[in-house]
């Protein structure tokens, strides 16, 4: 069986070695989740980072007074949480295009150290994403919902606009989330089959 070359499946049995001849199966696949991981990242990153309102709001200072009309504004800069978010999509679509340069470039060569390295980053990028999707929505619901604890009333009621944008955003970085997590699911398949 030493010199025999036996063919099942799609992998071919040299001697000691496997060949598998369909290579480009799981780098298509990869790549196709990697380029789904920037596109999603970026435009989360984009609806949210265009996502601003202005209302015209009336208010009563005095009950004996008329109500007075004042604009308010709502933008995505005014909240912490959204910043992360912004800032850790803008990381993650830097991430996504560095990393499909380095496997594509890593195609022929040896992959043990830097499909590690690039699986994981992917990690980290998987924590980063969720963790800032994560702080975003818990502010997002707060204006949704308000909090009658604190006294914070929900201001999604007036600026309308503004939370379905940021909502779409969230679902938007939610599918590229889950892209990154998908990039991990193939990395360990391809660390079990070894």
């Amino acid at each position: 069986m030493e010199g025999k070359s036996n063919m099942y499946e799609g992998v071919e049995v040299v001697g000691r070695e496997v060949k598998v001849a369909n290579k480009r199966g799981a780098g298509g696949c990869e790549g196709l989740l990697r380029v789904l991981g920037f596109v999603f990242c970026l435009s989360a990153a984009v609806i949210l980072g265009v996502d601003k309102q202005t209302k015209i709001v009336s208010l009563q200072l005095v009950p004996t007074l008329p109500p007075i009309n004042v604009p308010a504004h709502a933008k995505w800069y005014y909240l912490s949480a959204f910043k992360y978010f912004v800032v850790a999509h803008a990381i993650a679509c830097s991430y996504a295009v560095l990393s499909l340069l380095l496997s594509l470039g890593n195609r022929g060569g040896k992959r043990g150290n830097i499909s590690l390295g690039i699986a994981m980053a992917d990690i980290v990028m998987v924590a980063l994403l969720f963790s800032s999707n994560g702080a975003a929505v818990s502010i997002g619901l707060m204006g949704y919902q308000g909090n009658s604890h604190v006294q914070w009333k929900e201001v999604c009621n007036v600026f309308g606009k503004f939370c379905h944008q940021a909502a779409a955003a969230f679902v938007v970085s939610a599918l590229g989330a889950i892209a990154f997590l998908l990039l991990i699911v193939f990395a360990l398949k391809r660390l079990h089959k070894k």
